[in-house]
């Protein structure tokens, strides 16, 4: 079953955050600390996929070239529009959340938990041996992370779970047909590249976790199918 590790991802994403939920009592300077801690966690995430990198030209030019299409584009006000409509959609009348908690939520869960090689790697072998391993461990990983973005953002989170689902089901169900076009090597430097870029922007959520900075990521979206391209077009010109 190809989508079988893709499944596990997603029940572990939403598992995770209704448990979150569940530790409503926990006192804020404790959520404050574990929301500190798990910012430094991604810093570190970021900064080992960030190693991966091999072309630093490609990785500089990828994030160039990709935040200048994605703020042309403002993808960060669009994913926050989506989150804003489902607290909308689902906040209680006189619940007393803050206005854009949930879409917080929503924009940094997603990002976290797409952004990076591990779900691409994942979802190919799933989809062209039916080893679920990677995707497995990535379950574990998102599960625990969803847990403590809910304590922090709230019911937002459990909704990153839908584009994990389909971004991962759509690469298990499409590996056949990308691994007939793109060659193996080709293959193996565009997840590198992808993971050392992926790995900067991760970074960059650490850092607006930690208050440091107010980082549009998702602005920096475009970078990873440009880092592709790049990486095709270098490749080529071998």
């Amino acid at each position: 079953m190809a989508l079988l590790g893709t499944l596990v991802n997603t029940i572990s994403i939403i598992v995770g955050t209704l448990l979150g939920l569940g530790l409503t009592k926990i006192p804020e300077k404790i959520k404050i600390t574990v929301t500190y801690s798990m910012g430094l966690a991604v810093i570190i995430l970021g900064v080992q996929m960030g190693f991966e990198m091999k072309h630093t030209l490609i990785t500089i030019g990828s994030l160039a070239l990709g935040s200048i299409l994605g703020e042309w584009w403002d993808l960060e006000l669009k994913l926050n529009q989506v989150g804003l409509w489902i607290e909308r959609k689902f906040q209680k009348p006189g619940q007393a959340a803050k206005y854009g908690q949930v879409a917080q939520g929503f924009v940094t869960a997603t990002l976290v938990f797409v952004v990076g090689s591990m779900g691409i790697v994942g979802a190919l072998d799933s989809g062209l041996k039916g080893d679920h391993r990677v995707l497995f461990t990535k379950a574990m990983l998102d599960g625990f992370f969803s847990l403590i973005f809910a304590t922090q953002f709230g019911y937002g989170v459990i909704f990153s779970a839908i584009p994990v689902f389909l971004y991962e089901g759509m690469i298990a169900i499409a590996a056949t047909l990308i691994v007939q076009v793109i060659p193996h090597p080709l293959m193996k430097e565009i997840l590198s590249e992808i993971s050392g870029v992926g790995g900067i922007m991760i970074l960059a959520i650490g850092l607006n976790m930690l208050g440091i900075t107010k980082i549009k990521t998702a602005n920096m979206l475009p970078s990873l199918v440009i880092c592709a391209l790049l990486v095709a077009i270098n490749y080529l010109m071998k």
